[in-house]
């Protein structure tokens, strides 16, 4: 909703960690070029015309996309819950790819687009559990005022990073969404960084610890087949 609607200026200074002068100066810079509309009625910021026109010029899809996506689709046939590849951007992960399941109830926390900062989600932890110490503890740093938005605290999304190096992949037992649960594994590029994530999510009652070791088998052998035709592109 929030994307149609648009977001304020203190909106979007909070959420870039930019001064109110310095993103209303991108904001205006970004509007001359038609990457973003300030919707008359309200003063708020929206994705302006010219992005979708972007997207329309790339010759073809992104090489993850064109990788991940056959492997999403017979990934949902077989787990039945809704399946999220996210890609991280600087301090986000960002949202490229959903798919639902058969099962009647279907775990919408994200749309295509949609960013979330790195330490709430559980790609995002997934992503910096990749990371070395330091690297990880300043990006949850930076993050650390976004993080009260989503009901985390520095320590806590601390422990959610510790707890998945420890595991193998991350778990966020409350999901975005609550009485869901959502865990995700990593996918790496050709110079070995954990650069995305494929998630599953589900409701509670259908993530018991058994089943989500197995999905999180079902995500690892998905994400190595991604990496290997990222290999050969």
């Amino acid at each position: 909703m929030a994307r149609e609607a648009g977001y304020g200026l203190t909106d979007v200074a909070r959420l870039t960690g930019l001064t109110r002068p310095t993103a209303h100066r991108i904001l205006l810079a970004l509007i001359d070029e038609g990457l973003v509309e300030q919707k008359p009625a309200t003063r708020r910021y929206a994705v302006g015309e010219q992005i979708q026109l972007l997207a329309l010029s790339r010759p073809r899809r992104s090489p993850l996309l064109a990788a991940a996506e056959p492997l999403l689709d017979e990934l949902t046939d077989s787990i039945g819950d809704t399946l999220f590849l996210t890609q991280r951007a600087g301090l986000d992960t960002v949202c490229v790819a959903r798919r639902l399941g058969a099962y009647p109830v279907q775990v919408l926390s994200l749309s295509v687009g949609d960013r979330r900062p790195l330490g709430v989600s559980s790609s995002g932890l997934a992503l910096l559990a990749r990371l070395p110490d330091d690297e990880a503890n300043d990006l949850l740093a930076q993050n650390a005022p976004r993080l009260t938005s989503y009901g985390a605290t520095l320590a806590q999304a601390s422990a959610w990073v510790q707890e998945a190096r420890k595991l193998g992949y991350a778990v966020r037992d409350r999901g975005l969404v609550p009485g869901t649960r959502a865990l995700s594994v990593t996918i790496r590029d050709r110079s070995g960084e954990a650069f995305a994530a494929i998630t599953c999510a589900g409701v509670i009652r259908r993530m018991s610890p058994a089943r989500m070791e197995a999905i999180a088998e079902d995500l690892r052998a998905a994400a190595q087949a991604v990496e290997r035709l990222l290999a050969r592109a």
